[in-house]
């Protein structure tokens, strides 16, 4: 490793910037961690010299692990995507009984349903708040500790003498998932440093998280039909997840390029006694004044940037259809086939099955995206951003749309529910494709500022509050305008958001080059945000 004084040399810094920070759908501000406790103060004739990776081959820095351990790593992290968002929804199959042991009543309001709503929201909160923690804490320990935050949060859940208690910390669980989630994002990045490297990756996490979203009520099903005590999925949760924990000590590791050296040169400080910093420890960012930052920024781009807002709102739409689905697929199934409410939770192994479908459709729209870089002339040798959004036209309304078409035209008791069900696997490809062009879009467009990851929250927050409300009015909707016309209504909705792929990709540059913020954007640079 090598050292360098800060009178000579202008600092690297290794805080996940750049290209590293850029390509993730979940990633965290650059430049936003506060000092280290307890940092030493170098001696009086001593001037601080920083820490740097020994060279470009240095096997400590995170990008040149080898391929095997790169991909234990990332496996690891896809597990824990996988498996932790099955406390959002896996409520959904047992409502009836919760309600039946507390009194609750749907009768005027789908008021059993606060308990993913809390979840949902809890996530939105927490992923604005508390992201700058985690550049503090880093990759592990951030993990690891909200990883345990989250078990305890199951014990209440387990063990609820009221329906209040369900809520409340459901809402802390959800927050917990959300930031396990965004932990765990920021692996990819750390361990691929080029944008080919980081595709499969990063396309599998969005892939893990909608999946394991969905996979809640099918997988708890049977708990309900053949245990009868809803307590039991939380019981179930709580083993699983208290049984891989273990696992994830073992196998999960640092991978912030930014710890790692402070790590060495708290170290080195340690046993030489000379003032080495790495770069992050020099960054004298109050921490609150860094919270407030973060919460700031995500809604003021969503407010101030029409690009933004239309692709939050589109995925948001895309995600809260996942929730929206624990509530109409158990009305249209039992109403129009007579099917018991628990057998309804596998019939959303479709839409599982169609995410599935949907995550190999956006692997031949690589080749597309990269092409581009061969014809732009607006940034020769880069593929252009919109080129990310050409396969999410197909998904979008072939997907989104006419399956939400062909789900609500073939909802009847004298067509076979194999027919409605196949319009929720299309409807799953699509989710699964728009979530994924939506994430790399704005992360392309936005990777010529530092607000990459303040964008990838603002479409995070939106979707995980579209996720908690939209399902309150689906009871109401399904009741009011009939199972063919409430689908409808929604396919509808798809179609129009549709049309936002379309307009990007015939006026993308044009409206990025009249943002401050985005890539083209601003006709004397980036602008930054005053706060």
């Amino acid at each position: 490793m090598t050292t360098h004084s800060v009178a000579e040399d202008v600092i690297k810094d290794t805080t996940r910037a750049g290209d590293a920070t850029d390509h993730t759908s979940h990633s965290l501000p650059s430049g936003l961690t506060r000092p280290m406790k307890g940092q030493e103060k170098p001696p009086e004739n001593q001037e601080p010299q920083v820490l740097d990776w020994d060279g470009p081959h240095d096997p400590g820095n995170p990008v040149n692990y080898t391929k095997t351990r790169k991909w234990i790593i990332v496996g690891t992290a896809l597990l824990s995507t996988l498996i932790v968002p099955l406390n959002g929804t896996s409520i959904a199959i047992a409502v009836h009984e919760i309600n039946a042991e507390f009194g609750i009543s749907d009768a005027s309001f789908p008021n059993s349903y606060w308990s993913i709503t809390s979840w949902s929201v809890g996530g939105a909160i927490f992923v604005i708040i508390f992201i700058p923690l985690l550049e503090d804490i880093g990759v592990l320990y951030g993990f690891l500790g909200f990883y345990l935050f989250f078990l305890l949060m199951l014990i209440p859940q387990a063990l609820a003498q009221n329906y209040a208690t369900l809520v409340v910390t459901r809402f802390f669980a959800g927050g917990a998932v959300a930031l396990l989630a965004n932990t765990i994002s920021t692996t990819i990045p750390d361990l691929w440093e080029d944008d080919r490297g980081r595709t499969i990756p990063v396309s599998l996490y969005i892939l893990c998280y909608t999946a394991g979203a969905t996979l809640g009520p099918p997988l708890f099903a049977g708990v309900i039909q053949h245990i009868g005590n809803w307590r039991w999925i939380f019981y179930i949760q709580l083993m699983v997840y208290g049984a891989l924990y273990p696992l994830f000590i073992v196998l999960m590791k640092e991978t912030r390029a930014s710890i790692i050296l402070r790590r060495r040169a708290k170290k080195l400080r340690k046993e030489t006694g000379r003032a080495i910093y790495a770069p992050v420890e020099l960054q004298k960012t109050n921490i609150l004044q860094t919270v407030a930052q973060s919460a700031y920024r995500p809604l003021f781009l969503l407010f101030t940037e029409p690009v933004l807002a239309a692709s939050a709102i589109w995925s948001a739409f895309a995600f809260g259809t996942v929730f929206m689905f624990t509530q109409s697929v158990e009305v249209v199934f039992v109403e129009t086939y007579g099917w018991e409410v628990y057998s309804t939770g596998y019939v959303l192994f479709a839409v599982v099955i169609g995410e599935c479908i949907g995550w190999v459709i956006t692997l031949f729209g690589i080749r597309p995206y990269f092409g581009s870089a061969d014809r732009n002339d607006e940034a020769p040798g880069r593929p252009i951003p919109e080129a990310r959004l050409y396969v999410s036209v197909v998904g979008s309304f072939v997907g989104m749309t006419g399956g939400m078409f062909v789900y609500s035209w073939t909802s009847y008791p004298f067509i076979h529910w194999i027919a409605p069900t196949i319009g929720l696997a299309m409807v799953g490809a699509g989710i699964q494709i728009v979530i994924g062009a939506v994430a790399d879009y704005v992360v392309d467009a936005y990777a010529a500022s530092s607000y990459t990851a303040s964008a990838i929250s603002a479409v995070a927050a939106l979707e995980n509050i579209v996720a908690g409300i939209l399902p309150l009015a689906t009871s109401s909707m399904y009741d009011t305008l009939g199972f063919q016309w409430a689908s409808s209504t929604l396919g509808f909705v798809a179609m129009m958001l549709s049309f936002i792929p379309v307009v990007f990709i015939w006026k993308g540059r044009v409206l990025r080059e009249r943002s401050p913020f985005m890539r083209s954007g601003g006709k004397s640079g980036v602008q930054g945000i005053k706060s």
